[in-house]
């Protein structure tokens, strides 16, 4: 064992799960661990992972599986964690395992079998603690759980009930990351609309001032700090029409991340997701009447048990009418547990992938549609990365990739432009002008 215990540390699964890992790894560093980026250099390896569709319980599985085999003192966290059974079957060589947002069992059975350094300094950690996401952009969880039942999830029964953080410590978090230098926060939960609703919407002190635990009250006060502020997973209550004006003011990015997941009426219902086609083109119309440059982005399933061509060809008319922005589509992936499974008439996986095809055929034509109308427009980019060009040995300025209001992180496009060497740096906010489009990414020219 090395004279400064060293962790290694396998992050998982979607944004939620990486604040997961944030947490554990900045309670690490506060009591001294050391964090090892190879498996043979470190003493013990935690995995936190995903159990929610079959090919991320697959992957989990592989990465513990790969972390026994090249280390062999394992401990396993996170969703999957939540099937302990499933774990400890496949890999009986672990050495414990927890469910998600498990930060004090975690660190348990890590003291257990790996001590903790003595007398360690807690100011070897930052003040907004150890961050998995480039310095320039954040996670912001504002709650864990869900309330909701959707019958193709099974969130709620590895995450449990929704739990809101208070207002003051979420800002709180909020500051010290802005003053780390972070530029973009990403607020990210189960179900951002629902915050502060388990809390019954008290009221917080921050800085002295008042502040209610409620989604529009929050957002309010993190577009005071400076930063782009992007709202994901956004259940469309009727309350998140107040965030819109906030949108059009500049007060946060007008982008809203709203997972619809179909059009159909009758699959809605099965679903137990609420909502109906034409109640939400009428509210996507009313949002663009008040903030033009909004940005939606939502997420659907094709295929689900019982769902016919007819239903299907409904939902391609709605993404037709309603124009989003950005859309991921999955075929439905009988996950264990959830209450679809249990429906009659299942789609076949042929049919399934055809209309996801479909689904993102039709989508792409939309996207590429909506971005040719950028083309000539100015826009403010954050730069995500500065690649050097190099032709025939000498260099000749770089290749930056930025990314604009309308793209989040990993899941949108993105916006390329050539620039000098040392002209721009990760992190930099700069002015490009559109020259072309594509699909989902578009170039660009600087300006200035």
């Amino acid at each position: 064992m090395s004279v400064t215990p060293k962790v290694g540390f396998v992050s998982l699964g979607c944004p939620k799960a990486l604040s997961d890992s944030e947490q554990i790894l900045t309670q690490l560093r506060a009591e001294g661990y050391l964090v090892s980026q190879t498996y043979q250099d470190a003493d013990l390896v935690v995995v936190n992972t995903c159990g929610f569709i079959d090919s991320a319980v697959q992957e989990s599985l592989d990465a513990i599986g790969e972390a026994i085999k090249e280390n062999g003192k394992v401990i396993v966290t996170g969703c999957l964690g939540a099937r302990g059974d499933m774990v400890q079957q496949a890999h009986p060589k672990v050495l414990a395992v927890t469910g998600p947002h498990a930060k004090d069992e975690v660190m348990a059975h890590v003291h257990e079998h790996l001590p903790k350094p003595h007398d360690p300094f807690v100011d070897l950690v930052p003040a907004a603690g150890i961050r998995l996401t480039p310095k320039h952009y954040a996670y912001l969880k504002i709650s864990e759980g869900c309330n909701h039942r959707c019958t193709f999830c099974i969130i709620p029964s590895l995450r449990g009930d929704l739990v809101s953080r208070p207002a003051n410590e979420v800002l709180r978090e909020a500051e010290l990351l802005a003053q780390s230098g972070v530029k973009e926060l990403l607020v990210i939960s189960q179900d951002t609309s629902a915050y502060g609703v388990d809390l019954k919407y008290r009221t917080a002190f921050h800085n002295g001032r008042p502040v209610k635990t409620r989604m529009t009250e929050l957002v309010s006060e993190l577009g005071k700090l400076g930063l782009w502020v992007r709202l994901h997973y956004v259940y469309p209550y009727p309350h998140v029409d107040e965030v819109i004006p906030l949108m059009a003011e500049g007060k946060v990015l007008p982008y809203l991340d709203i997972p619809f997941q179909h059009a159909s009426p009758r699959i809605l219902k099965l679903m137990k997701r609420p909502g109906d086609a034409e109640n939400v083109l009428a509210r996507i119309r009313k949002w663009r009447e008040i903030c033009p440059d909004l940005v939606l982005r939502s997420t659907f399933i094709v295929g689900f048990p019982g769902e016919t061509e007819a239903e299907f060809e409904e939902l391609l008319a709605f993404l037709e009418d309603a124009e989003l922005d950005r859309v991921g589509c999955f075929a439905y992936s009988p996950v264990e547990g959830a209450a679809a499974n249990e429906l009659p008439d299942p789609v076949p996986e042929e049919v399934k992938e055809d209309r996801r095809r479909r689904f993102m055929e039709k989508q792409a034509q939309i996207s590429a549609r909506k971005l040719a109308r950028r083309v000539g427009q100015e826009m403010t980019v954050l730069v995500d990365a500065v690649n050097p060009v190099i032709k025939f040995g000498k260099p000749m300025g770089t290749q930056v990739v930025a990314r604009s209001y309308a793209d989040a992180p990993e899941i949108d496009g993105v916006v390329r432009f050539r620039a000098g060497t040392g002209r721009v740096a990760v992190g930099d906010l700069v002015r490009v002008r559109i020259t072309a489009a594509g699909e989902h990414d578009l170039d660009a020219e600087l300006i200035g």
